[in-house]
Formats: C-alpha cells, structure tokens, sequence
C-alpha cells in the first residue's frame, strides 16, 4: 500500500492540503496528514482548524512513500523554518521518494537545494525565492520525483497527479470522472 504524509505548519492553505487528502484517501491510498510540532491541531491560513493525525514527531517518516507541501502564508514560511521538513524533503529527493509542494511551499524546496535545473512551478509571487530553477507556468510541474504546482484552483489537477506518481492512473482517472473533473 502506498503510504504518503501531506505537512500541516500553522497557517496552511486549506484547499491544497485537504483537497489532496480527500483524493488520496479516495483511492485508498495511506495519507497521513502530520503536524510539524506537536500540536496536532493546526490552524489554516483561513482560520480553519484541522486536527492532524499525527505529528512529526510521532511518525516514521521512512515508511512513507512521499511528502506533499501544502502553501498558505505563513504556512510554507513555518514548514520552510522547519529542519525535521527540509531533512526530510532532502531524505526524500536523494532516495527517489515523491516530493510535492503547491503554492508557495515550493520554498521549502529551494532551502532544501533540491530544484536546481529542475523545472519547477509556484505561485506567482514567489517564482523571485526559487533560485536556479527552470520555472514553468504550467498547472503541475513534473521533473523526476519532484511535483509542482500553482495554488488553491490547482489542488485537484496537483492530486490527480501525485496519484499518477505513485502508480495509480487507472485510480486518478476514475475520480477525474466521478468527482466531474473532466466537465
């Protein structure tokens, strides 16, 4: 079974983290979402609350087959301050493991040194932060095991393509058409 953490900082954008839990756990896949503390209930950048399952300090994270990066401001500020985060957004990379950040978290990966000459998205206002990149303006960006997107209004598309990444087409194409996707 594919088993995949999606990071909850303080202050994450609510549509990108739990529109990729809801997908993910859709197609049956383990997601967990994990809190960078120990506080388990975290705070959206809309001042929605959502209880973690576990925080990082509670997990294993090299059970895991990938970690999504939610943005959300201050949100990607905290997951970028966070060095259990980056170690493993590195831990990752090196390994081959699915690493995936929408919005603004994709800073997390520029101090993780991890896109130089990888083609790289973000939202807009951050592309200035993502040094040596080859920045794309496309819904997601693929590189490798690297995944990236733009923000809220391409959660669903960023998804779909996490779950292509680990295997499940048949799965992401079945909820394309069942969640209305392709209307």
């Amino acid at each position: 079974m594919n088993k995949i953490m999606v990071m909850l900082a303080d202050g994450f954008e609510e549509v990108e983290a739990l529109t990729v839990v809801d997908v993910l756990r859709r197609a049956d896949v383990q997601c967990d979402m994990v809190s960078i503390d120990e506080n388990r209930n975290v705070a959206g950048s809309h001042k929605i609350t959502v209880r973690s399952d576990y925080s990082i300090d509670e997990v294993n994270t090299s059970e895991y087959d990938g970690i999504v990066l939610p943005g959300g401001m201050p949100g990607a500020v905290n997951l970028r301050n966070s060095i259990k985060v980056v170690e493993t957004v590195k831990d990752y990379y090196s390994t081959g493991k699915i690493v995936a950040a929408i919005c603004a978290a994709p800073i997390v990966l520029d101090k993780a040194g991890i896109i130089a000459g990888k083609r790289i998205t973000s939202y807009p206002s951050f592309e200035s932060q993502l040094r040596n990149c080859i920045y794309c303006q496309d819904t997601v960006c693929i590189d490798n095991h690297i995944i990236t997107s733009r923000g809220p209004s391409t959660a669903l598309a960023f998804a779909y393509e996490i779950l292509n990444a680990i295997g499940k087409e048949k799965e992401a194409e079945e909820l394309k058409e069942g969640m209305l996707y392709n209307l």
